[in-house]
C-alpha cells in the first residue's frame, strides 16, 4: 500500500482494499437475522504500491477500479451464498465471451503472513471444496495463493502468450467479521458473528477491458460493441429509407451509425464497418421491396428482411446479451 500522508492534523491513505469500508458500512448500525445475506456491492477506486517493473498495459496498474462485492451472512447461507457467486461469475464470462483457463482453489502456504488460526482454515476451506463439487466444475488446489486471512477461489483467465492472471474470486471470510467486531442479532435475541463472503465477478475494470479488447480483436459481442448495427445505403438514391431505418434503430435504443455513399465505396465501407455486428445494406432492389439486405460480421448473409423484424431480431439478440449474433426463426 502507498504510505500515509499528512493533510494538516489528520493523516489519511489511499485504500488499499474496498474490504475494511464495506465492514465499517455494515457496522454502522445494528442489524437482525431477518436482514440477512445483506449485500454490499461497489465499482470503486482503490490503489496499490506497485514497483514499476511489474506494472504492464492495463493488466497491472496502481489505481484500479474494482468490481467488488461483500455478503454479510449466517453460517447456514455462506455456501449457498458463495454458490452463487460463482454462478453469477460464469454468467457475466458468457455475456462477455470470456474462457476461464481454469478455476482454481487457493490455499496458505508456508511462512508468517497468514492468520494464524487453523480452525478458521479448515472450516473455510471445507466450505470453499463444497461450492466448487457442487457447482461441478474440474479445479486445482494452489498452496500459497490465499490471502492473507483466508482461503478463495479463483478464476483464472490467460493471454495470448499463456500467461495467467486472476480476473474473478470468491471468499469465505471469518477473520475479518471477528477483527472489526461485526455482530448480528440472532433469532434468540444474542449476538452473533455474520460471515463474510468476498465476491468480485470480474475483477478490475482495467483488467477485463485489458483481456476483452485482446480475447476479441475488437469484435465484442454484440450488447457491448460501441456501434451495433451500421446502415449502409448502396446510392444516394437509397438514403431516405437508409434515414429512417437509423432512426427507428436509435429509437429503439440500438448505437447504430449510417454509412453513406460518400464515404467511399460500397466495399470499402463494409470493411469500414468490419467490427460492428450488424450491417443493413439497403440496395435499389431492397429499397423497391421495402427490405434490408443483412450481413453479419462473421461472414453470413441473411435473407432480406422487413425494417421492423430486423430491428427485433437484433434488439433480441442484443438483450439476450451472450456471443451468438442471431437465432435462427
Amino acid at each position: 500500500m502507498f504510505p500515509p500522508m499528512k493533510l494538516g492534523a489528520e493523516e489519511v491513505v489511499l485504500r488499499p482494499s474496498l474490504c475494511p469500508h464495506h465492514a465499517l458500512i455494515y457496522r454502522s448500525r445494528s442489524h437482525s437475522y431477518r436482514e440477512l445475506p445483506l449485500r454490499i456491492a461497489e465499482l470503486g477506486g482503490m490503489y496499490r504500491s506497485e514497483l514499476s517493473g511489474v506494472l504492464g498495459g492495463l493488466t497491472r496498474v496502481r489505481a484500479i477500479q474494482l468490481n467488488d462485492a461483500h455478503i454479510f451472512c449466517t453460517l447456514d447461507q455462506a455456501v449457498e451464498e458463495a454458490r452463487a457467486a460463482l454462478a453469477l461469475i460464469a454468467r457475466a464470462y458468457a455475456d462477455l465471451g470470456i474462457r476461464a483457463s481454469r478455476y482454481r482453489l487457493s490455499l496458505p502456504g508456508e511462512g508468517g503472513k497468514y492468520v494464524a488460526d487453523p480452525a478458521l482454515w479448515r472450516r473455510a476451506t471445507a466450505m470453499l471444496r463444497e461450492v466448487l463439487d457442487g457447482s461441478g466444475v474440474a479445479y486445482e488446489s494452489a498452496e500459497g495463493e490465499a490471502a492473507f486471512y483466508g482461503p478463495k477461489i479463483d478464476v483464472q483467465i490467460a493471454d495470448a502468450a499463456g500467461r495467467e492472471a486472476t480476473l474473478s474470486t470468491v471468499q469465505i471470510d471469518f477473520h475479518q467479521p471477528e477483527r472489526f467486531d461485526l455482530h448480528y442479532i440472532g433469532a434468540d435475541g444474542a449476538k452473533h458473528r455474520p460471515v463474510m463472503v468476498h465476491r468480485s465477478v470480474i475483477g478490475s475494470v482495467e483488467r477485463v477491458v485489458a483481456h476483452l479488447v485482446e480475447e476479441h480483436g475488437g469484435a465484442f459481442p454484440a450488447w457491448l460493441a460501441p456501434v451495433q448495427l451500421v446502415v449502409l445505403p448502396v446510392s444516394e438514391a437509397q438514403a431516405a429509407p437508409a434515414r429512417e431505418l437509423l432512426r427507428r434503430a436509435q429509437v429503439q435504443g440500438l448505437r447504430t451509425e449510417l454509412a453513406s455513399p460518400d464515404e467511399g465505396s460500397l466495399g470499402a465501407r463494409v470493411r469500414g464497418a468490419r467490427l460492428v455486428p450488424y450491417q443493413a445494406v439497403i440496395g435499389e432492389r431492397e429499397a423497391d421491396a421495402g427490405l434490408v439486405a443483412v450481413r453479419l460480421r462473421d461472414g453470413r448473409r441473411i435473407e432480406p428482411l422487413p425494417p421492423a423484424e430486423l430491428l427485433h431480431r437484433v434488439g433480441a439478440r442484443v438483450e439476450a446479451r451472450g456471443a451468438e449474433l442471431w437465432a435462427d426463426a
